[in-house]
């Protein structure tokens, strides 16, 4: 486990999967991230590397061959190596090798970098082609953030408030995963997304091609609030367990395939090309207040 620690945070990873287990917010001494609780959903914030969401079928077509990944890729059950550790800041690594190039045929050097700055916690996702030819992948976040954050506070008293105000179109998830083929009206002219726990009955809500850059967590009953940063990532996703205390704040570059994907990878949407020694990276950010 590798702790990271400033004036104002605290946060703890867990080298299987690189992943963020806690987000402790030391001046008023409340935790920010989900628990991880099994009885609803046994993760706080995986890593979705090298696909995001899921494939039809499990399976995709690359130069006239078939390989199968689950949903989400493979990062999020790997054991990285902490490559780098500093004061503020660690930088976890994950390579290719010979499992992950029967379900992936791409040499990468995949690196997870978090870093503390004041009240402010950066997640860099930083990939790297190492083989010969170009690679394809995708990445993202699923931090699931906790709610309510006080105990005077009950889960619908809070809402998401975008930076700007959008027509959302929710773009659907059919039953095993993939997204629909055309949009929904969802909220027209708003900026504001009320939460309640009804709103995930039907799967997690996908946004592309926002206006807005950041969203806050907040409950006007309380001062405890995140602002959460996720400019650079073409998609969105909100999601909640059935009836669980968090709400997943997930910025993607990349998504799951259509119901009417060809299941050949150059074709998926959202999908990045990467040349020879070519490195691709983005950052999320949270703000604890």
């Amino acid at each position: 486990m590798q702790t990271l620690k400033n004036q104002n945070l605290t946060i703890k990873i867990n080298p299987k999967g690189a992943e963020l287990i806690s987000l402790f917010n030391n001046e008023n001494q409340t935790e920010y991230l989900w628990n991880a609780d099994p009885k609803f959903w046994g993760k706080s914030s995986p890593v979705l590397f090298p696909i995001v969401g899921s494939l039809k079928e499990n399976l995709y077509r690359f130069e006239e061959q078939k390989y199968t990944l689950s949903r989400h890729g493979f990062a999020r059950d790997s054991v990285f190596m902490v490559e780098k550790s500093e004061e503020n800041k660690v930088t976890f690594l994950l390579t290719y090798d010979e499992n992950t190039l029967k379900v992936y045929p791409f040499k990468f050097e995949f690196r997870m970098i978090y870093s503390l700055e004041k009240n402010t916690l950066k997640v860099t996702y930083s990939v790297k082609n190492v083989g010969v030819n170009k690679m394809y992948f995708s990445v993202g976040g699923h931090p699931a953030f906790a709610v309510p954050l006080t105990k005077n506070t009950v889960y619908d008293d809070y809402y998401l408030a975008f930076n700007k105000s959008e027509n959302f179109m929710r773009w659907g998830l059919t039953s095993d995963g993939l997204i629909e083929t055309q949009p929904h009206d969802f909220l027209i002219g708003t900026n504001k997304l009320k939460l309640t726990k009804a709103l995930f009955h039907d799967d997690a809500i996908v946004f592309k091609n926002l206006e807005s850059t950041s969203v806050i967590l907040k409950s006007d009953r309380t001062n405890h609030q995140l602002k959460f940063d996720f400019e650079g990532f073409p998609y969105l996703g909100i999601w909640a367990a059935k009836n669980a205390n968090f709400v997943c704040i997930e910025p993607w570059c990349g998504i799951a395939d259509s119901a009417n994907h060809t299941q050949e990878l150059t074709e998926k949407e959202g999908i990045i090309g990467l040349d020879l020694g070519e490195i691709f990276k983005r950052t999320w950010q949270v703000e604890i207040c």
